[in-house]
């Protein structure tokens, strides 16, 4: 028991590690998005953003190390090996996965209707979580089914990667993005929640340690490409001004009145 909590602590002190170093990668040099504006039906020029390549690193590596998981002979017996290791000691399975990878993002929204202000609006901040879980599904929802690897127990062959790290390491870089030049200590408060997301997919005997290592890199990438594509989404859905003298937006929403289900245009001049 002792020598397996040791090997869990040891993947958790490099997952803590590596994400320790993009923190201070990105503190230093963040991607360049729109400021908040009081009014949101109102747009301003978008500023042009900037995809900071450093912050893509970790995240690079985490996939790249899933993937040499797949093929490597050392990377897979370390997979086995953790498997066996863990099924020998037959831990608790535990469902709290299906939901500690969404705590983050909640957290998020939970601290903002308390008056703990983030980066964005609830509109704004929105649309980038919105858009960095639809990235996120689009690289592990086809890889699952063009990779086809079984999972540990056997019960399908949609292992890789791991979709709960990718949304709790997305939902957790999406908090981390929020609050990091507020309150830094705050911002990394949601990857002990990914962390144990990753390693409770493992004890739950549907992951290898590459499915988790790979979800947690697909997870952080899906989230920074989301706050660079943001500045681009935000003016598609405003619609971009025909003159920089006039500030026009348009907004379409759905409503719902009287049992009826439709779409609303708003535009303004």
């Amino acid at each position: 028991m002792k020598k397996h909590f040791q090997k869990m602590m040891m993947y958790i002190l490099v997952l803590s590690s590596a994400l320790s170093t993009i923190h201070a990668q990105n503190t230093n040099d963040t991607i360049e998005v729109q400021k908040p504006v009081q009014d949101s039906m109102i747009t301003t020029e978008i500023q042009k953003s900037k995809l900071n390549y450093k912050s893509l690193i970790i995240p690079t590596a985490f996939i790249a190390y899933g993937v040499a998981g797949l093929t490597m002979n050392n990377l897979k017996q370390l997979n086995i090996s953790t498997k066996v290791e863990i099924n020998e000691h037959q831990p608790t399975q535990i469902k709290l996965d299906n939901y500690t990878q969404y705590a983050p993002a909640v957290i998020v929204y939970g601290l903002n209707a308390a008056g703990i202000k983030g980066k964005h609006n609830l509109r704004d901040r929105t649309i980038i979580y919105a858009s960095s879980q639809l990235i996120a599904a689009a690289f592990t929802m086809p890889l699952k089914y063009l990779v086809k690897e079984e999972r540990p127990d056997r019960s399908n062959t949609l292992s890789f990667p791991s979709g709960h790290s990718a949304t709790a390491f997305s939902s957790a870089q999406f908090m981390f993005r929020e609050y990091k030049d507020s309150n830094f200590w705050l911002s990394i408060s949601g990857y002990p929640f990914a962390i144990f997301t990753g390693v409770y997919r493992m004890l739950n005997d549907k992951h290898w340690l590459g499915d988790v290592v790979a979800g947690a890199g697909f997870g952080i990438l899906s989230t920074e490409l989301a706050y660079w594509l943001f500045p681009r989404i935000d003016n598609l859905l405003r619609g971009k001004n025909k003159s920089k003298n006039t500030l026009s937006s348009t907004m379409v929403m759905p409503f719902y009145q009287n049992k009826i289900v439709g779409i609303g245009l708003v535009k303004t001049f």
